[in-house]
């Protein structure tokens, strides 16, 4: 089989192409990367590819594009369109799989021209507005999310599995705001730091680069030894030593918890497209996987009363609910549907 997987935009989309991506080689298939020009699409697949080939397309957002800036941003997109059309023809993709955001557009709508099956993995809880508009010309729409989802789950690299454990007694906190930090996280563990010390609890803070300094020297300040990092890539390793997490819950992050059986408290980022941060996590908590408070809550009285939970029944719980290989199935479910046709 010959597959195209498109979109990205941001890290969490890319992600998804990634695993799909590695999952459809282990299959013995081709797979081809139609992105953007704009966003991190580059950044991730420029280079060291697993793809064939990859394609880097001139496209910009457009919803939140007004008046001539909306005109141009589909006229790019068009354009895409056609290229994506010549593509396809070169390489005789037979399915093409979005993985949401902007880029996919093109891709996406040009499968759809030349009656190529499409495939959609919608990795928030609120449905892209792109996605909401292909989604009934979809041969499947998979989404961790949605109850009719043919496949339930979220692709999570395998390594977050292998280090997953069973937690009970909180020894350490992991305190997560994102590859740029978040200073509502880091404000909340600068404001519990010394209790936690007192307790004993050791604490692991990703503080984003943006806000490093300041966190640092705030810890210097209150005499509290955190083990404390700008960014890292090292993020299976620290998730593994934590029994607990405080974390922005964008999906991937958020999946990632899961799988590892780490229970989190989330505090969802508030200016998220369509607020989409706070319904992924409202998710967790409605499955009584995990907490969730607005940034405008009391997050350290929270935070506090936790604490003194036993995490047991939630991390396992977790182990019971996060499900592996789940790229595999969606490869495998594209053959299924191909060899159907």
């Amino acid at each position: 089989m010959k597959i195209c997987i498109t979109g990205g935009g941001t890290g969490g989309h890319l992600m998804i192409a990634e695993a799909l991506v590695m999952a459809a080689v282990n299959e013995g298939h081709e797979a081809i990367f139609i992105g953007s020009t704009s966003g991190q699409d580059k950044k991730y697949f420029e280079e060291h590819s697993t793809f064939s080939h990859v394609y880097f397309l001139e496209t910009t957002g457009v919803v939140n594009q007004k008046g001539f800036g909306k005109l141009k941003a589909l006229w790019l997109v068009f354009r895409a369109f056609l290229a994506s059309r010549t593509i396809f023809k070169r390489h005789h993709i037979e399915a093409v799989y979005s993985v949401g955001g902007f880029s996919a557009a093109p891709a996406s709508f040009a499968s759809l021209s030349r009656g190529i099956p499409l495939f959609i993995h919608e990795q928030n809880a609120v449905e892209g507005k792109l996605n909401s508009i292909l989604k009934p010309f979809a041969k499947r729409f998979i989404s961790a999310y949605d109850a009719a989802s043919s496949i339930k789950g979220y692709p999570v690299k395998d390594v977050f599995f292998k280090t997953a454990r069973v937690r009970s007694e909180i020894k350490t906190i992991i305190f997560l705001g994102g590859s740029q930090g978040a200073k509502a996280i880091n404000d909340l563990a600068l404001c519990v730091a010394k209790e936690l010390q007192e307790r004993g609890i050791h604490i692991i803070h990703q503080a984003g680069e943006r806000d490093f300094e300041r966190v640092k020297k705030a810890y210097g300040e209150l005499g509290v030894e955190a083990e404390l990092y700008a960014f890292t890539k090292e993020m299976p390793l620290l998730m593994a030593k934590a029994d607990l997490a405080v974390s922005r819950s964008g999906a991937s992050t958020l999946w990632e918890l899961c799988a590892n059986a780490l229970p989190a408290l989330f505090i969802p980022f508030p200016y998220a497209a369509s607020d989409h941060q706070y319904y992924n996590a409202k998710f967790i908590v409605a499955h009584e996987l995990g907490w969730c408070e607005r940034e405008s809550g009391d997050l350290s009285e929270l935070l506090l009363s936790i604490l003194g939970e036993n995490l047991e029944k939630k991390s396992k719980a977790l182990q019971v609910y996060a499900q592996k290989d789940i790229a595999r199935e969606m490869i495998l479910d594209v053959t299924n549907v191909l060899s159907n046709k």
